[in-house]
């Protein structure tokens, strides 16, 4: 019984930058948000990661710690993004700016393959 007690307490302790390095360093992770499918993301050497919507566009950027939140920019958004990632149930759960109300994405699917990105749109 003490051991389910303390599950939770496990499971709501973010993930420090160098865990989360360790962790994500050369894998690609899909996540979801409520059952639906959300986005991949390739984490490459130096803190240099690859997004795309699931729709073939990728966007590169870079991430950076920030206390116990993992910021992300990307060079198509200029916007930092902000999460906070816990390891549950054998995978990542993101929670955006540590905010339990605000988007969670968890992890569904890793490889080690790299994405597969579309070329720049071209015009006629």
């Amino acid at each position: 019984m003490l051991l389910l007690a303390a599950l939770p307490a496990a499971a709501e302790t973010p993930l420090s930058p160098s865990e989360f390095e360790t962790y994500t360093t050369g894998k690609t992770l899909t996540y979801s948000a409520g059952g639906i499918p959300f986005g991949i993301e390739e984490y490459l050497p130096d803190r240099r990661v690859r997004w795309s919507y699931l729709d073939g566009q990728c966007e590169d950027g870079e991430w950076y710690p920030a206390g116990d939140m993992i910021c992300f920019v990307y060079e198509a958004y200029p916007e930092h993004q902000c999460w906070t990632f816990y390891l549950e149930d054998g995978g990542l759960l993101a929670r955006f700016e540590n905010d339990p109300d605000a988007t969670e994405l968890y992890e569904t699917h890793q490889s080690r393959e790299p994405m597969q990105c579309l070329g720049p749109k071209v015009g006629v």
